[in-house]
């Protein structure tokens, strides 16, 4: 089987998030390559199936929260540019600070 340079990278993307999922279960907090790599992951595989471009985009800001992730891992996940497939073709995705706030940082 040959795959494709983006074959390859999505591949190596769901590996890393496979395997943040599973750290995750475990009920260990993220690193920044484990968040990004689910947060990439969801959103690909929101907009494979069908989702419109501001549904991906919700996905991404609903996937993690700070509670997920390690100190400071929010704050460096700034923003995730990815190229997702759409029904009607590829099409780059930006969003702006996709963890949200979680439940340790309420008052």
């Amino acid at each position: 089987m040959r795959l494709t340079p983006t074959e390859l990278d999505r591949l190596t993307i769901f590996t890393a998030a496979e395997l943040a999922r599973r750290r995750r279960a475990k009920g260990w907090k993220l690193t920044h390559p484990e968040a990004v790599a689910i947060l990439c992951d969801e959103m690909h595989e929101a907009a494979r199936g069908g989702a419109t471009y501001e549904e991906v985009v919700n996905v991404g800001r609903s996937t993690l929260t700070e509670d997920d992730v390690l100190e400071g891992v929010a704050e460096l996940v700034g923003t995730i540019k990815l190229e997702c497939l759409f029904g009607d073709g590829m099409r780059v995705l930006h969003v702006e600070r996709p963890i949200g706030k979680g439940k340790e940082a309420a008052p």
